[in-house]
């Protein structure tokens, strides 16, 4: 038996409940109390970890990102914060003359937005690309996923050009003489992202160990995470089998994409659905998207965008078609998630799930992720239904610059309604979309408590009622999260019988001012009662 005495601690039960010490056993909390009495009854060979006098929570369960690509963009031209088209072309020179690719060989990068560039506010385009790394082909994706640019010689590899259609429900940029600008939207992006080598088993395990190692350092204990696509789920799935099966320091919840009936039913008909698997690797919802961005205009919007008017977004699924996989997925025990940003988006999904719900009972937790642009019917439509909300406060750090001139002041004034959310009883879990955003859970939780981006602005939050207190926030990334994986039980909170799943605070989140918040560190992360990180 292995045990573990964490004590000297403020550790965190529930709103108004601390207490001071956990006795854990073979991965599994078995009691929280006073230090003299979880000392007294620890066995002789616990190890004892003093907490000296730090703020102890459950560990951090990220409800929707990209755990398999966070690696992927670790190994390779990291983007996310280049504030210029000339710093995205240093990074790209940074990382060649440091990798030293081979002539000829696919580069491979996600993180951009024009939105913060300082020097050309626009999009990347292939010429662009082409100054940046002669002899290579290359493919910059945008950090929402939703728009990439490719440079001439990738689209070539690709076989693009002026008279490519595009897939359906994406889009190819063509320039005023017919030919594409590398800029490549929504599904269409695949056609160009598929000239992209497939990596050895080594190379996959070792880039999956590289994001979990993350995870560890943010406080993340468990993910859900979309990585089992069509045409590629059953190798993503057996590379967690190996990983978690050596040294296992997150625990997994599969969010499988599938956007048709036949490669859906064909993996249903092996035996996969929600709830099949371990628990430390589990297979979740069905997931699927219905549109884009904000930041990339794609997201589907019920009216034309207030600062485009010649575009509501791009439908990536048909209502007809996303029907019929909810149903699919319903007939089988499968809970379904839909990617849904905008507001024409998100009504789709509503009535989708309003088909197959009844009398406000939603037992197998279809939910959405993102619910970004949204007005009070929509909200109501939510609680009625139970459907569940997977969001990402980490989002406003951007999306508040823009969202005003997309959508109008109206609207946004009841969109990102986080708080809202909360009081109207609906079950609304925290992620990051990792790596749109990076996987830091404390700088997740600062936007939400305090409705400003990460340089602190605007003063007093961005439509602060919005603004959700700190108890709710945790409990939104801890145990809500955990409601969504229908693991609420042993999972998302520090009680006798839980997992012993936890994380040790530098700063005391529940007393500082909230603005201090965004200054907390994690200190230590803990999974199964092991030490998995430790700053």
């Amino acid at each position: 038996m292995s045990a573990l005495v964490i004590y000297n601690a403020k550790v965190y039960v529930e709103r108004g409940h601390f207490e001071e010490a956990v006795l854990c056993e073979d991965g599994i909390i078995k009691a929280v109390g006073s230090n003299e009495g979880i000392l007294a009854a620890a066995p002789g060979d616990a190890k004892h970890y003093d907490a000296k006098g730090r703020t102890v929570v459950p560990g951090f369960n990220d409800s929707h990102q990209h755990l398999q690509s966070v690696g992927e963009d670790l190994a390779n031209i990291q983007l996310l914060g280049a504030d210029s088209i000339a710093e995205v072309g240093r990074r790209v020179k940074a990382y060649i003359e440091k990798n030293k690719p081979a002539p000829g060989t696919v580069l491979h990068g996600q993180g951009w937005n024009q939105d913060y560039f300082t020097d050309e506010k626009r999009i990347l385009n292939r010429q662009d690309l082409d100054a940046m790394a002669p002899g290579y082909p290359m493919i910059l994706e945008r950090a929402c996923g939703h728009i990439l640019t490719a440079n001439t010689e990738a689209l070539r590899l690709a076989g693009i050009t002026g008279s490519t259609k595009p897939a359906s429900g994406g889009a190819i940029d063509l320039d005023e003489n017919g030919e594409p600008t590398g800029v490549l939207r929504e599904n269409a992006c695949s056609q160009v992202l598929c000239i992209i080598p497939k990596v050895t088993e080594e190379v996959m395990d070792e880039r999956l160990r590289l994001a979990m190692a993350h995870a560890a350092e943010c406080g993340v204990t468990s993910v859900q995470t979309m990585d089992m696509k069509t045409g590629k789920w059953r190798e993503v799935w057996e590379c967690y089998k190996r990983v978690q099966a050596k040294d296992p320091s997150v625990r997994v919840y599969q969010q499988v994409n599938f956007l048709e009936p036949e490669p859906f039913e064909e993996f249903l008909s092996e035996g996969f659905r929600t709830g099949v698997g371990d628990h430390f690797l589990k297979i979740g919802p069905l997931k699927m998207f219905v549109d884009g961005s904000l930041g990339a205009r794609t997201a589907l919007m019920r009216k034309p965008y207030n600062d485009d008017p010649s575009t509501c977004g791009i439908p990536t699924m048909t209502q007809e078609a996303l029907d019929e996989m909810v149903r699919i997925a319903t007939e089988h025990g499968c809970t379904s998630i839909v990617h849904a940003i905008g507001d024409g988006a998100i009504d789709r999904v509503l009535k989708a799930y309003e088909k197959v719900i009844k009398n406000g009972e939603n037992p197998l937790r279809h939910g959405i992720v993102h619910c970004q642009i949204t007005d009070m019917d929509m909200l109501k439509r939510f609680k009625d239904s139970d459907v569940l909300a997977l969001v990402q406060p980490i989002f406003l750090h951007y999306d508040m610059t823009v969202l005003e001139d997309r959508v109008g002041k109206e609207l946004a004034s009841t969109s990102y309604a986080f708080n809202t959310l909360k009081q109207m009883g609906v079950h609304e879990s925290f992620g990051t979309d990792s790596p749109v955003e990076d996987m830091n859970a404390i700088n997740n939780l600062y936007c939400a408590v305090t409705r400003k981006n990460l340089k602190g602005s605007p003063e007093g939050g961005f439509y602060p009622d919005e603004c959700m207190d700190i108890y709710d926030a945790v409990d939104a990334y801890t145990y809500e999260s955990a409601y969504a994986s229908f693991e609420e039980n042993v999972k998302g909170r520090i009680k006798p019988g839980y997992y012993a799943d936890m994380v040790v605070l530098g700063q005391d989140i529940f007393t500082i001012p909230a603005d201090e918040i965004i200054n907390t560190t994690v200190d230590a992360t803990i999974v199964d009662g092991r030490f998995v990180y430790e700053r």
